[in-house]
């Protein structure tokens, strides 16, 4: 009789450490996924910082539309790169609880890759308008 009491509290004890180690590996894919989120950005950056820097090498290419498209290009993929970087950041996030982390807010996330695609868009629209040939 003691046994099946002492073999169940073991097996109840063994049962509270798998669900918290349960937890700490769902707090951790939250933390890797935000870290994940943070090199998409990067990428998305790099990507509008080629294309501007295209531009800025090659800005005399004749016709002047060659230079201006392919940075454009670049700064296209950049702003996809950072849509895509939010709607899969939202889903993981979306599909995993939180424990013992605090992660960032999914608005958080549509808010800060919003702005730098609004940003990329407005050196698209800088690129096109300003008039280099002074």
């Amino acid at each position: 009789m003691a046994e099946d009491s002492t073999s169940n509290a073991l097996a109840n004890e063994r049962t509270e450490l798998a669900e918290d180690r349960t937890d700490w590996a769902e707090d951790r894919t939250i933390m890797a996924n935000e870290r994940t989120f943070a090199g998409w950005m990067r990428t998305g950056l790099a990507a509008v910082g080629i294309g501007l820097g295209f531009n800025a090498l090659f800005g005399k290419l004749e016709p002047l539309w060659v230079p201006k498209g392919i940075a454009t290009l670049f700064m296209l993929i950049g702003i996809f790169i950072f849509w895509v970087a939010q709607r899969n950041g939202c889903a993981v996030q979306e599909r995993l609880s939180s424990h013992h982390a605090n992660p960032v807010k999914r608005n958080n996330l549509r808010i800060i890759s919003g702005l730098m695609a609004m940003g990329a868009t407005t050196l698209i629209v800088a690129l096109w308008t300003m008039d280099f040939t002074g």
